[in-house]
């Protein structure tokens, strides 16, 4: 049994509704940065977020100093390199996280929107 749409019709809303995500990001995006360039607010955040993946490249260091094998060094620098990875991730992700909930949260607005116009047209109301 075929559903009551087409699939050409869910194709059309689906698309929609990408669309309207990502109009959403852009416009959340543009409204938290006030006319700032996105390159620019990622280049201060990564430049805050450096000093975080220092002290995760010291905490894999502490594995060297720690254990009495020192033969280990290929294992220790790669503990020091996820450490690194780890913890410039972590200090990325905090500094734009008010970035990110704004962009998500306006891409969530518009995206509600249109499912609120495909339920509409699904289910018309009838007042009369």
């Amino acid at each position: 049994m075929k559903p009551d749409g087409s699939s050409a019709a869910y194709l059309r809303y689906g698309r929609t509704l990408v669309k309207s995500g990502v109009s959403g990001l852009r416009s959340g995006q543009a409204s938290h940065l006030q006319g700032q360039p996105l390159s620019q607010a990622l280049t201060q955040s990564a430049r805050a977020s450096l000093s975080l993946a220092t002290v995760g490249a010291c905490a894999g260091l502490l594995r060297f100093y720690v254990r009495g094998r020192r033969g280990r060094v290929p294992k220790t620098i790669a503990w020091s390199a996820i450490g690194s990875a780890i913890g410039f991730c972590a200090g990325f992700a905090w500094k734009t996280r008010e970035l990110t909930a704004s962009m998500g949260r306006s891409s969530l607005k518009q995206m509600g929107v249109v499912r609120d116009e495909h339920w509409l047209q699904r289910h018309p109301i009838d007042y009369a």
